[in-house]
C-alpha cells in the first residue's frame, strides 16, 4: 500500500477545500486514555515521509510530528479516558475522541478521511480501510496522535514506574502482565478489559460485558476494521491471550490451595 494525497486530492476536486485526516492510537492498550488527532494538511506545504504511524521508529515520528505542528493548516489532539471507555467501551470511545480532536481543530473541516470508522459530525465523511497507510492525512494524524499518547505514557511512568509504561505504552507485554499480577490494576487501567479485571485483588462489578461483543453490534464496514486493527495494534493475539488467561487462572486456582 502506498502512502499517497490521491483521496485529499479527489474530495478537492469535488469542491472541498479543507480536508481534514482523522486517526486514534491506543484502543489495544490495557492502560490510559485512547487518543485522537486530526489534521488539515496544506497542498501547498507538503511533508514528505508520512506513513501510518505504526510503521515508523520514535524518533522520526517526532521530525515528521514537528513537521506536521508546522505546515499544516490545522491540527487537533483529543482523548477518551478509561472511565470513558469502561463505560461506553472501546470502539465507541474511540470515535468520541476523534470528534473532539475533529471539534477542537481552528479551521472547521468541510470534509473528513477516517482511519475505517465515520463518526457524529455533520459534514461528508469517507472512511478508509487502512486508511492511515493509504492518505496521507490520515497518516499526518496518526502520527499526531501516537506521539501524544507516547508522551502522556512517559509521564504516567513516572507516577507508575513499576508497570513500565514507558517502554511497553500501556499495551500488553509479559512486563505488563507481571506487573499487574504483582500489583494489580491502577485506577487508570482499563476495567472493561478482561486482563485488567482478572488481575484485580479487590471484588470488582461484573457488569462490563466484553469488549467484542460490543463491536458485534456496530455495522459490518466499522467492525471489521476496527477489530482488525485492534489485534494488530494489541500485543497479544487472541491465541496468546487465550494462553495467557489459563496461566493467570491456573496460578489463581494454586494460590488457593
Amino acid at each position: 500500500m502506498k502512502c499517497q494525497s490521491k483521496y485529499e486530492r479527489e474530495a478537492r476536486a469535488q469542491g472541498y477545500e479543507r480536508v481534514a485526516g482523522v486517526d486514534e492510537v491506543g484502543r489495544g492498550a490495557l492502560f490510559g486514555p485512547v487518543f485522537a488527532a486530526a489534521v488539515i494538511l496544506s497542498p501547498d506545504r507538503p511533508i514528505r515521509g508520512l506513513r501510518d504511524s505504526k510503521v515508523l521508529d520514535a524518533e522520526r515520528r517526532e521530525i515528521l510530528a514537528q513537521r506536521i505542528r508546522e505546515r499544516a493548516l490545522a491540527w487537533a489532539v483529543a482523548a477518551a479516558d478509561a472511565y470513558e471507555i469502561d463505560q461506553i467501551n472501546i470502539y465507541q470511545a474511540s470515535k468520541l475522541a476523534m470528534r473532539r480532536a475533529v471539534e477542537r481543530l481552528a479551521v472547521a473541516p468541510d470534509f473528513l478521511l477516517i482511519d475505517a470508522l465515520r463518526i457524529d459530525f455533520p459534514v461528508p465523511q469517507r472512511p478508509l480501510i487502512h486508511g492511515d497507510a493509504l492518505s496521507q492525512c490520515i497518516a499526518a494524524a496518526s502520527i499526531i496522535a501516537k506521539v501524544e499518547r507516547d508522551a502522556c505514557m512517559r509521564e504516567w511512568d513516572v507516577v507508575f514506574p513499576q508497570y513500565g509504561l514507558k517502554s511497553n505504552k500501556g499495551y500488553t507485554t509479559d512486563g505488563h502482565w507481571k506487573a499487574l499480577e504483582a500489583h494489580g490494576p491502577t485506577s487508570l487501567h482499563r476495567f472493561s478489559f478482561w486482563p485488567v479485571r482478572d488481575h484485580s485483588p479487590h471484588a470488582l462489578w461484573t457488569g462490563y460485558p466484553r469488549q467484542q461483543e460490543l463491536f458485534a453490534e456496530e455495522q459490518a464496514l466499522d467492525e471489521g476494521a476496527f477489530v482488525e486493527e485492534a489485534m494488530a495494534e494489541s500485543a497479544v493475539s487472541p491465541e496468546g491471550a487465550a494462553r495467557k488467561s489459563k496461566r493467570s487462572k491456573k496460578k489463581a486456582a494454586a494460590g488457593k490451595n
